[in-house]
């Protein structure tokens, strides 16, 4: 069964590329969430293909393929039971080589890897909603694309864009919010201003000063960028 084998595979790696670089929420699903769906469909396949192919050749293989998927099966559920310690093993395991990965350390501090191109990206959260943020200091708000816009819990027909702003792409208008709960790794800040920027403007969400002066300090040290809230500075 070359063709479900091969569409399998298509999904694997589909699942892997939309887990390294999508942001926005695909449906009612988040990213993550979207890319383990792929994974799960994409396994479905491939041991499909096994058991009928088992079956093709004696019934007995047949057999063997289905009770081989059934411990897959098994696995796959016992490590999604578990899945919160085995990240944290993996965390710690990775987190100073991870590209792009934002962990927790045992104190409390958020920590994310340099990416390729230099910058860091960390997780977050924007009113409960899980979304993505490039760290920019010379931002001096955070900003939002607007294309996340209705995702992040905003409502596109009530943005008024009355703010100019300078981008790496140039001027442009942006309209004002206020973001009711940002939380990145551990760090929740209420009542944060934004903007959000007009489409196509920016690539990313940025994390800007309106979120970075409310910590208790942070630091870029090496290839990795350290956040620590008021609790925990010191």
């Amino acid at each position: 069964m070359p063709g479900i084998r091969g569409a399998g595979f298509l999904l694997l790696i589909a699942s892997l590329v939309m887990g390294l670089f999508a942001d926005d929420p695909i449906g009612d699903f988040s990213a993550l969430e979207a890319s383990g769906l792929l994974a799960l469909g994409g396994l479905a396949l491939l041991m499909a293909a096994s058991i009928v192919e088992g079956f093709v050749r004696h019934w007995t293989y047949g057999v063997q393929a289905i009770a081989v998927s059934g411990g897959v099966l098994v696995a796959l559920i016992v490590t999604y039971a578990s899945r919160d310690e085995l990240q944290t093993v993996l965390d710690r395991a990775i987190g100073d080589i991870a590209v792009g990965r934002t962990i927790l350390t045992p104190e409390g501090e958020t920590v994310a890897a340099r990416r390729t191109d230099g910058s860091f990206m960390v997780r977050g959260e924007v009113n409960g909603h899980e979304t993505r943020f490039i760290f920019d200091t010379g931002a001096s708000t955070v900003v939002l694309r607007a294309e996340n816009a209705a995702a992040l819990g905003f409502t596109p027909d009530s943005l008024d864009y009355s703010i100019p702003v300078s981008t790496a792409n140039g001027a442009a208008m942006a309209a004002p919010v206020v973001i009711d709960r940002l939380t990145i790794g551990a760090i929740t800040e209420r009542n944060v201003r934004a903007l959000i920027a007009r489409s196509g403007v920016l690539h990313a969400n940025l994390l800007g000063m309106s979120f970075l002066e409310r910590l208790g300090s942070y630091e870029v040290r090496g290839n990795r960028l350290i956040l620590r809230g008021r609790e925990s500075d010191g």
